[in-house]
């Protein structure tokens, strides 16, 4: 007589499954960034490459050398060639500046092209997040049902705060008040006065 065995998934299983789910989301992230990377413009590339190699130790190697081959060959410890840029080193000091104005360009054009994408992230997690709690408070509301229907009572003080949606502009509002009290008197007398000015039109 067969006898009929019930596989049980092992942790080996739920381990591959898991690093299946996180592989998964590795990709995603990584096609991701390459779309963002191949959408930039020439300008953008331009900036990433110049802002790139400023940063580099690169980059402060070849200027100690460059610079200190200009010193030495202006003071004469090194003579081959005139001196073209003799002590104080003024024209020295105009390409450093020269060089230092459009260095902060491009490095600032970086910073803000990484701020907008560092929003646009920001953007993208707060939708998630927002998905994640829309779903989690279905996942309590059909659990309370299934509670109230089986008889099980419910003893966590925080379960009717929990199965209600969140609003979140009353939570960003609630934030901006804890954060920057004086803003928050501000705007609460604001509202006073508001108030009071459309009671004295009723009068």
């Amino acid at each position: 007589m067969a006898i009929g065995v019930r596989c049980i998934p092992t942790m080996d299983t739920n381990q591959d499954t898991l690093a299946a789910a996180i592989h998964r989301n590795i990709q995603a992230i990584a096609r991701m960034e390459e779309d963002y990377n191949q959408r930039r413009s020439l300008a953008d590339r331009i900036t990433d490459r110049v802002g790139d190699f400023s940063g580099s130790m690169e980059f402060v190697v070849i200027h100690v050398l460059i610079f200190g081959a200009w010193i030495l060959l202006n003071l004469g410890v090194i003579r081959l060639g005139p001196h073209f840029d003799p002590f104080p080193f003024m024209l020295l000091s105009v390409v450093v500046g020269l060089e230092a104005i459009f260095l902060s360009t491009f490095v600032l054009m970086k910073q803000k092209r990484m701020s907008q994408r560092a929003d646009d992230r920001a953007h993208l997690d707060l939708q998630v997040n927002l998905l994640a709690e829309r779903e989690m408070t279905l996942v309590l509301q059909m659990l309370e049902g299934i509670s109230l229907k089986l008889g099980v009572k419910t003893v966590h003080e925080d379960l009717k705060e929990l199965v209600e949606e969140t609003s979140v502009e009353a939570m960003a509002m609630e934030l901006q008040k804890a954060m920057d009290p004086a803003s928050a008197s501000g705007s609460e007398a604001s509202d006073k006065r508001l108030g009071d000015g459309e009671e004295q039109r009723k009068d």
